[in-house]
């Protein structure tokens, strides 16, 4: 196949997440006629990935969670889909991309949407392979098959991913254990007051604790996964899941030569350090002109801000993207949590406002970040007003 190339070439975007569709749809907004390839490496059907952690209480099987079927997306977007594709190589020189079963495609400007990868932990014992991680559609058919009617569950990992599944599994009648080497649950997002009514909240629900320490091997014993903690404690259970994060996905980019660190190095417009490629989303390690500060964002408003801004700059509009205070909804229905963290290496503390708000407090009084729970979750958009940017 004979690869087009600049500047005739489309826009290639590789990745059919929340990012690579995003990115397409602001990019029609603005541009209807320049063509589009998106290659993925699945079907490409449009879903929110948030949407994993809360499904199982909603009795929602895998197709459910689809909003927009591929076959829509492309129709209403105008453009062509390389569905089950998997991208091998970036020749940055001649502005191609290679691909496992389709040959190469030229490209004008590239925008890598690859997302981030479950991070897999090592252990001990003969049912390593057993350890499942919900990172897509297909990782969360498999974790739904696996379940049967009361389930013993052992999440590793008491982050915001592990305390939304837990939730959702003891709210759907499984018996949930938690073990992470942490003291309490989301300890990095919240205030300790905050931690602790969570804890107590998912524990009211049924789910069990078990704290300073970390699963250390995974064993097959007949039908069952006997987990040992260094701590020498042993549990048995149906299934193991772990929560322990995403890694961003930037083995494509550094292959081709393009910086990575925490993820793919784009500037405030979002170019990597390779002309005409562009990144956001998950596999992004972003830098805000205002902010001062490089870091990954991986949530959904982040990435909403970051599409609207690549599409003007792909269309000749440079357009440096800039993230206003993006708070978090945490679903954790046992004890609703609104987070709005302050900026990476912020010195301060949190200090308890009223009844269920903090605020995080920086050394000059001025409040960076704060978090709300309960019925308190509400005045998130009051609660900004107070957040010096």
């Amino acid at each position: 196949m004979t690869a087009q190339r600049h500047p005739d070439g489309p826009v290639v975007v590789v990745g059919s997440g929340l990012a690579g569709w995003s990115a397409v749809r602001e990019f029609r907004k603005v541009d209807t006629a320049t063509p589009v390839l998106m290659i993925t490496a699945d079907a490409g059907d449009f879903y929110a990935k948030p949407a994993l952690s809360n499904a199982l209480v909603q009795g929602k099987v895998p197709a459910q969670l689809v909003t927009t079927p591929a076959e829509k997306m492309v129709a209403t977007l105008g453009v062509t889909l390389l569905q089950h594709t998997r991208v091998t190589g970036i020749d940055v020189q001649a502005q191609e991309v290679h691909t496992q079963s389709k040959g190469a495609f030229g490209y004008r400007q590239l925008v890598l949407a690859t997302g981030a990868k479950a991070i897999r932990l090592s252990f001990m014992g003969n049912a390593t392979n057993d350890v499942m991680s919900v990172n897509s559609l297909d990782d969360y058919a498999a974790f739904r098959a696996k379940l049967k009617p009361q389930a013993r569950v052992l999440i590793i990992g008491a982050g915001l991913i592990g305390c939304e599944f837990a939730n959702d599994l003891a709210a759907s009648g499984h018996a949930v254990q938690v073990v992470d080497p942490g003291a309490s649950p989301l300890a990095s997002l919240l205030p300790q007051e905050a931690s602790h009514a969570l804890r107590e909240s998912l524990a009211a629900l049924g789910v069990r604790w078990h704290f300073g320490t970390s699963a250390s091997s995974i064993d097959r014993v007949k039908d069952e996964d006997v987990v040992t903690f260094a701590n020498g404690q042993t549990v048995v259970v149906d299934v193991v899941l772990s929560a322990v994060g995403l890694r961003a996905d930037t083995a494509l980019a550094q292959a081709a030569g393009i910086a990575a660190e925490r993820g793919i190095v784009v500037n405030a417009q979002l170019q990597t350090t390779a002309p005409h490629v562009y990144a956001l989303g998950d596999n992004t390690q972003y830098a805000s002109e205002s902010a001062g500060v490089s870091r990954t964002l991986p949530y959904v408003m982040p990435i909403m801000a970051a599409a609207k801004a690549l599409a003007q700059t792909l269309v000749g509009t440079t357009t440096p993207v800039e993230f206003a205070l993006m708070p978090v909804a945490i679903k954790t229905p046992a004890l609703p949590l609104v987070v709005a963290p302050a900026l990476p290496g912020t010195q301060g503390a949190w200090a308890k406002v009223e009844e269920g708000i903090w605020h995080f407090v920086d050394a000059l009084g001025q409040v960076r970040g704060f978090v709300l729970s309960g019925a308190q979750t509400s005045r998130r958009a009051e609660q900004a007003k107070r957040v010096t940017a």
